[in-house]
């Protein structure tokens, strides 16, 4: 068995004295793992680090066996996360929402847009709403999508401002109005961007960036973690508590 695919390093485990089991998001073998010989090498040891990319070729005898990885450094980002503790949060973060997904099971959005997240994690303006996309397509991923496009009521794709915590559907304005306390914000960000509504495309404030985080945290506690008896991930309070405290993020 042999094929060629490039990955993000989300995990590394040593193995035997001189390898490495090394954890890789593929653009399109999924979440997959393999042995690199030598991996802790003077040689590899600067560019198999987390956050970096790689160009592999994965060989095993049989489909089901862990396999051997040949690899080559496409883009190292490590050294410049590693200096931010809420871009290694976030990181950490991307590593945490993957591992949820069954190994060698093909995701190639999420492949692209963890692959988009890693190259702006140290920018603070860009990485939270990127983060929150991600968050969103992982919960559309596992199955329990967001229904964005529609007032779940009146059917019509304008003026969206909320989203029914029970179903997971957006409300317009005049039909959430009545029972605004009850259903959770909107952010124009996420809505649909055919439309570009409400300056869907403009650059998200803060306030809107932790109306998404809260959103998706509501259903990926419900549908996602709370039936594996999970709680939210530490990683993701970590990168939390960063962000708000981070003063380019205010």
């Amino acid at each position: 068995m042999e094929w060629r695919d490039e990955g993000l390093i989300i995990g590394l485990k040593r193995h035997g004295e001189s390898s490495v089991i090394v954890e890789l998001m593929t653009q399109e073998h999924g979440r997959h793992l393999g042995v690199v010989k030598g991996g802790r090498s003077r040689r590899m040891q600067p560019f198999l680090q987390p956050g970096n990319s790689l160009g592999v070729v994965w060989r095993a005898r049989l489909e089901e066996h862990l396999g051997l990885y040949a690899v080559e450094p496409l883009r190292e980002r490590a050294g410049q996360i590693m200096d931010s503790g809420l871009a290694l949060a976030g990181l950490n973060l991307i590593g945490e929402w993957l591992r949820l997904l069954p190994e060698r099971e093909s995701h190639v959005g999420l492949w692209a847009l963890a692959e988009a997240l890693s190259d702006n994690l140290t920018d603070p303006h860009r990485a939270p709403p990127l983060m929150v996309r991600f968050e969103l397509t992982v919960l559309t991923e596992l199955g329990f999508g967001l229904d964005l496009e529609r007032c779940a009521a009146t059917g019509q794709t304008h003026e969206l401002e909320w989203v029914s915590p029970r179903t997971g559907r957006a409300v317009s304005r005049e039909a959430g109005a009545p029972y605004a306390d009850k259903l959770l914000p909107l952010p124009p960000f996420l809505q649909v961007e055919k439309g570009a509504e409400r300056g869907a495309n403009a650059p998200p404030s803060r306030d809107d960036v932790f109306a998404g985080f809260r959103l998706l945290g509501h259903f990926l506690a419900r549908d996602v973690l709370g039936p594996r008896g999970m709680t939210e991930p530490e990683a993701r309070l970590s990168y939390l508590a960063r962000l708000a405290a981070a003063p380019e993020f205010q």
